[in-house]
């Protein structure tokens, strides 16, 4: 487990996801709350088909989304990441953060986000980044602003054969 500790902060640690997370990662992927911005909570095979994403992403990015672990109670409380996407036909590198809604407004999303809005700038050496929010999501976009990150454009994204319209965040370095 200490080998894939990857960033901490004062009340957090983030490690690489392991298929033996899939009962915690379900409590945050399967409710759908928390997925609202989906549309849908995940069922077992898309909480599975999303981890196994997120490892093969490590292998071929070097990052991706992480588990953030509150070190207070050693639990796994969401995931936040790099990650390589697209938003219409432009590659971005993207910030994303999902948290158990047990969890919410405690600051862990901001906190989370910004430990890896600066592992992208100083460890990756990444110069721009991106965060792609649906547009009702106003705590995701608070957490945005927050970091310092201003909305480029809006576009839609297809997602399970539907148009989605998002906002697309950035900063630069």
């Amino acid at each position: 487990m200490e080998q894939n500790i990857v960033l901490e902060t004062p009340r957090l640690i983030f490690r690489k996801l392991c298929l033996d997370d899939y009962q915690c990662i379900s409590k945050i992927l399967q409710d759908i709350e928390v997925m609202y911005a989906w549309e849908h909570a995940f069922s077992d095979q898309e909480v599975t088909d999303w981890i196994n994403e997120n490892l093969m992403r490590y292998a071929r990015d070097g990052y991706s989304y992480w588990a953030v672990i509150e070190k207070s109670s050693e639990q796994l409380v969401g995931v936040c990441g790099i990650i390589a996407e697209s938003a219409d036909t432009e590659d971005h590198v993207g910030i994303g953060y999902i948290f158990n809604k047990a969890f919410w407004h405690q600051g862990l999303a901001f906190e989370s986000a910004n430990a890896c809005k600066n592992y992208a700038f100083r460890t990756l050496k990444i110069s721009e980044l991106t965060a792609q929010i649906r547009p009702e999501n106003f705590s995701s976009r608070n957490v945005a602003e927050k970091l310092g990150m201003s909305v480029i454009k809006q576009f839609n994204r297809l997602y399970r054969g539907k148009q989605m319209p998002h906002l697309l965040y950035g900063c630069s370095k």
